[in-house]
C-alpha cells in the first residue's frame, strides 16, 4: 500500500470518530460508507485499510456471483453431534464432536494397548479446535474433513460467534479478555471432553485462548495434553503489528481506530447497513488480509468472506481491545516438553510469522513450518500443508496411529484409513 493511501484510510477512521460525536444531528447516516470501510477492516483482523482494486463488471453480477458461491460452495458444511458448555458466566459456548470411526482406524486401540490399561479400554484422544477472530468452527473445514473417522474431534464456536451465545458478561458492560476466552475453552473441554488425553489446535486468537487455557489451568496440560498447535497465531505484543503500513499511517490508524470502533458499537443497527452497501470493499479487504496467493479459490474467498460478515459490529468491537492487553509469552513454558507445531504463513499481515517464530524460539523442540506464499488464513489457502503437518503432529501424539493415512483434505466426505 502507498503512503497516501495509507493517509486516506487513516483520515476516513478520523472522519468516522468525528462523525459518531455528530450522531444526534445524523452525522452517522452520512458517515455510513466509511464506517463500513472500516468495519472490513476490522473484521479481517487488521488494524489498517487497503485501497479498493476497481472491479470491470457491475454490481449487480459481482452480487449475483456471491450468491451463486454461496448456493454451490460446500465448505462449511460438515456437522457433527452437537452439544452446549456454559462459561462461567453462564454463556452458552455451542460445540460439534466427530467421532472416532473404529472401522477407519482399527489399530487405534490394539491388543498391546488393552493389555497396559488393563480390560478397559483408553479414553481416544480427542483434539480440540479453537477458531480465530471473526471466524467459527467452520474455518477448520478442509482439517475436519481429512480427519473424520480417523480420530475424535471437537469443533467449537468462541462466545459471541458462530452458533455460540452473545457473550453474557459482555451484556453487562464486560471486556472481553483472552483470560475469559481461556476459561470458555476450559468449560467446552469439561463439557465435551471429560476424560482421555487432549490435542490443542488453535489458529489466531484461538491459539491465544489455548494459551490463557494453560496459564490458568496448568494442571490440565501437565495431566492430559500430548500435543499442541499453533497457526498463525502470537503470544504478545500484537500492538506492534503494523498490517503492511507505513509508519505514519500505521500510527493514525491506532490512534483513531478504538474511538471508531466503540462509536460502531453503539449504532450497530446503522453500521451494519453500511456494511452491507460495502461488499465490494469489503471482500478487497479480506482477500488482502487473509490470503497471499493470487489464485486462492473464488469459493474459499467467499466462504471466508461469509464468516467474517457474519460477525456483529458490537462483537468485533468489543474484542478488539483484547489483542493489545495479550500476553502469554510466560504460560508457553507448560507446553516445553510436549510435541508442538507451530506453523503460520510468511505473508501473514494480521500476525506475523515472526510472532510464530517467537514462539518456537521458546519453545525449542517445537516443529516450526513457514509456509511462503500464505496469509492469515492459511488452513484455507494450503490446507493440504497444515493437514499434513498436523497429520504428522497427531502420529507423534500416539492419536493417530502410525499406519493410518490422512487424505481427501478437500472432499466434505473424506475419511483418513488404515495404509
Amino acid at each position: 500500500m502507498s503512503e497516501s493511501s495509507a493517509e486516506v484510510v487513516a483520515n476516513a477512521a478520523t472522519a468516522a470518530v468525528a462523525a459518531s460525536a455528530a450522531g444526534a444531528a445524523g452525522g452517522w447516516r452520512r458517515a455510513t460508507g466509511i464506517a463500513g470501510v472500516a468495519i472490513g477492516v476490522v473484521a479481517a483482523g487488521a488494524a489498517a485499510g487497503v485501497a479498493l482494486e476497481r472491479m470491470t463488471v457491475g454490481r449487480g453480477m459481482r452480487q449475483k456471483a456471491r450468491l451463486a458461491l454461496d448456493s454451490a460452495g460446500p465448505y462449511g458444511s460438515l456437522r457433527g453431534m452437537p452439544g452446549k458448555a456454559f462459561a462461567d458466566d453462564g454463556t452458552e459456548l455451542y460445540y460439534e464432536v466427530d467421532d472416532l470411526d473404529p472401522e477407519a482406524a482399527p489399530a487405534a486401540i490394539g491388543p498391546r494397548r488393552r493389555r497396559l490399561f488393563g480390560r478397559k479400554a483408553p479414553a481416544p484422544v480427542t483434539v480440540v479446535f479453537s477458531h480465530g477472530y471473526c471466524l467459527s468452527q467452520d474455518s477448520w473445514h478442509f482439517q475436519r474433513a481429512a480427519l473424520r473417522g480417523v480420530v475424535r474431534t471437537v469443533h467449537w464456536d468462541q462466545r459471541s460467534h458462530g452458533r455460540s451465545g452473545r457473550g453474557v458478561a459482555q451484556g453487562r458492560d464486560e471486556a472481553v479478555t483472552i483470560e475469559q476466552l481461556g476459561r470458555d475453552l476450559k468449560a467446552v473441554i469439561d463439557a465435551a471432553a471429560p476424560e482421555g488425553p487432549i490435542v490443542l489446535v488453535g489458529h489466531s486468537m484461538g491459539g491465544m485462548t489455548v494459551m490463557a487455557l494453560a496459564d490458568q489451568y496448568p494442571e490440565l496440560v501437565r495431566e492430559r495434553v500430548v500435543g499442541v498447535a499453533f497457526v498463525g497465531t502470537s503470544s504478545g505484543r500484537l500492538g506492534e503489528v503494523n498490517y503492511g503500513l507505513p509508519v505514519a499511517g500505521v500510527n493514525a490508524v491506532r490512534r483513531v481506530l478504538p474511538g471508531v470502533l466503540k462509536a460502531m458499537g453503539q449504532r450497530a443497527e446503522l453500521v451494519e447497513k453500511g456494511r452491507r452497501a460495502t461488499a465490494d470493499l469489503f471482500a478487497g479487504v479480506i482477500k488482502r488480509y487473509s490470503f497471499a496467493s493470487r489464485d486462492v479459490d473464488p469459493a474459499v474467498a467467499r466462504f471466508a468472506e461469509r464468516m467474517i460478515e457474519s460477525t456483529p459490529i458490537d462483537v468485533v468491537a468489543e474484542y478488539y481491545p483484547a489483542f493489545n492487553d495479550h500476553d502469554k509469552t510466560e504460560a508457553l513454558a507448560h507446553f516445553a516438553d510436549l510435541p508442538v507445531l507451530v506453523l503460520a504463513g510468511v505473508q501473514d499481515l494480521v500476525t506475523p510469522s515472526e510472532h510464530s517464530e517467537a514462539i518456537a524460539d521458546l519453545l525449542p523442540d517445537a516443529e516450526l513450518v513457514l509456509v511462503p506464499d500464505a496469509g492469515h488464513l492459511v488452513m484455507l489457502e494450503h490446507p493440504e500443508v497444515v493437514t499434513d503437518r498436523l497429520a504428522d503432529l497427531l502420529t507423534r501424539t500416539g492419536a493417530v496411529p502410525a499406519g493410518a493415512t490422512v487424505k481427501g483434505y478437500g472432499s466434505t466426505s473424506s475419511t483418513a484409513q488404515p495404509g
